[in-house]
């Protein structure tokens, strides 16, 4: 592919990067990236990378689906925009409606659209206040949600995931949220423990905490199937179902955050269904639309839209909406998504890479700076450290350094971007990605881990 170079010379001393060093930003370039094709990347001088996190765990159709963008072009020449909301809305966006409904694990939806899988979950929280209020329940205003996990960066959903250093430095207020243990097994298990002793203690503490916090002024859980952001550890087989058991036990309803899982990540069109949950309420965004263009989906179960229509009986509306929510281009971009999904048989495409990715996950075990991996669907993590260093336990910041921070730029160098976090490193692919790409990663990969080892090695 031909690359055309461009000015590099812009100024970048005024620009602010979400988890990036602000010093470093005045005085040193970003990486800049133009083009993509596939699964791969390209920056403003060429050289390609392999985006094995899909940028945020988003682009599942790869970088350059001409499909998506002439359904975005079409949409644009025939409406280009119009706000769904006072009664009024556009055929891409009830067409999504419907088709996404029919493939809900949630019973008998209701689907509000917002524009990010933040706006989502901070949307959900608000929807349950209000059902809760006009039901008779108002005092049921708090979330429980896991430490670690990641739900969003609005005020609110900052104080449901993140790590105590984040909410001290952001000032989140912290009273309608509940932490509780996240399921990060075996790293946070304590010795001698098996998975049933772990997850017996995880449910144990899960109840100690709304006894504590009285269960009539707790609404909901929040929860990922799989939290990429925590370091990407699947839960133990018995975990859901014995926390399900302690919330329906104190008529609490569970709410499961899809932003990452959702959308073929797991060789399922959910991972609810591949972990056999039943939620009362669910969010989506992401691979929505292949991330092409922003929108999220609020999926929410009967009980839950019973409540909000008694508050729309006693007011006679619903008073909730914004400009963007449910953008009609990016409607029609995530109706192109499922045909394509349909068409192409994604999930089965998905489904028969992942004993390959396993194998090339596990083709790295031996290398001296691995210290652990772990494997889920269309997604894995990787630990290091140096040698004669133990494992960083469960990945509870999102700041990194040492071995983790020196893999990432090692793999810049090799031409792989991965996601470094505490203490390892996680990757969620295009899901577009090929047996021939996923043994070019881990090629990739290895060249980044030796590059790390021989530089350790000399100091």
């Amino acid at each position: 592919m031909n690359i055309e170079v461009k000015n590099t010379n812009y100024r970048n001393d005024s620009i602010l990067l979400g988890f990036s060093d602000l010093k470093r930003l005045k005085t040193e370039r970003p990486l800049v990236f133009e083009k993509g094709k596939g699964i791969f990347i390209f920056d403003e001088n060429g050289k390609d990378y392999i985006e094995s996190v899909s940028c945020f765990y988003c682009v599942s159709l790869g970088f350059s689906e001409e499909r998506l963008a002439d359904a975005a072009y079409k949409q644009m020449k025939t409406l280009p925009m119009y706000s769904s909301a006072i009664h009024r809305t556009v055929p891409a966006v009830m067409e999504l409606t419907e088709r996404l409904a029919k493939l809900s694990p949630v019973k008998n939806p209701r689907i509000y659209f917002s524009t990010t899988g933040s706006e989502a979950n901070d949307h959900l929280m608000k929807f349950m206040w209000y059902g809760n209020g006009f039901a008779g329940e108002p005092e049921r205003r708090k979330m429980i949600s896991r430490k670690a996990s990641y739900h969003g960066s609005t005020i609110a959903t900052s104080a449901l995931g993140g790590s105590q250093d984040l909410h001290d430095s952001f000032g989140i207020p912290m009273g309608f949220s509940l932490q509780v243990s996240h399921p990060s097994w075996p790293n946070a298990a304590l010795p001698g423990e098996d998975e049933e002793g772990f997850t017996d203690r995880l449910a144990e503490e899960l109840e100690h905490t709304i006894i504590e916090a009285g269960p009539e002024t707790i609404g909901g859980m929040i929860a990922e199937p799989v939290s990429v952001s925590s370091g990407m550890f699947p839960p133990p087989a018995s975990y859901f179902p014995k926390i399900t058991r302690v919330l329906k036990k104190y008529g609490i309803q569970l709410f499961i955050d899809e932003v990452v899982t959702g959308f073929g990540r797991s060789g399922h069109m959910w991972a609810t269904e591949a972990m056999g949950l039943e939620p009362d309420c669910m969010t989506c965004a992401k691979g929505i639309s292949g991330a092409y263009m922003p929108i999220a989906g609020i999926i929410m179960g009967e009980e839950f839209n019973r409540r909000l229509d008694i508050g729309n009986e006693q007011k006679g509306w619903f008073a909730h909406g914004a400009t963007h929510h449910a953008h009609v281009v990016s409607a029609a971009v995530a109706n192109e998504v499922l045909n394509i999904f349909e068409e192409r048989d994604i999930l089965g495409h998905v489904r028969r890479m992942v004993p390959h990715w396993n194998r090339m996950i596990a083709s790295l075990e031996d290398h001296p700076l691995v210290v652990g991996t772990r494997k889920w669907g269309l997604a894995g993590a990787v630990e290091v450290a140096y040698p004669g260093e133990g494992r960083a336990g469960p990945a509870a910041s999102l700041k990194v350094g040492g071995a983790t921070k020196e893999v990432y730029e090692a793999g810049l160098q090799e031409g792989v971007i991965v996601r470094p976090l505490a203490g390892c490193f996680v990757m969620a692919p295009p899901l577009i990605i090929t047996e021939a790409e996923i043994t070019e990663l881990g090629r990739r990969l290895r060249a980044a881990l030796d590059r790390v080892l021989a530089a350790h090695a000399v100091r």
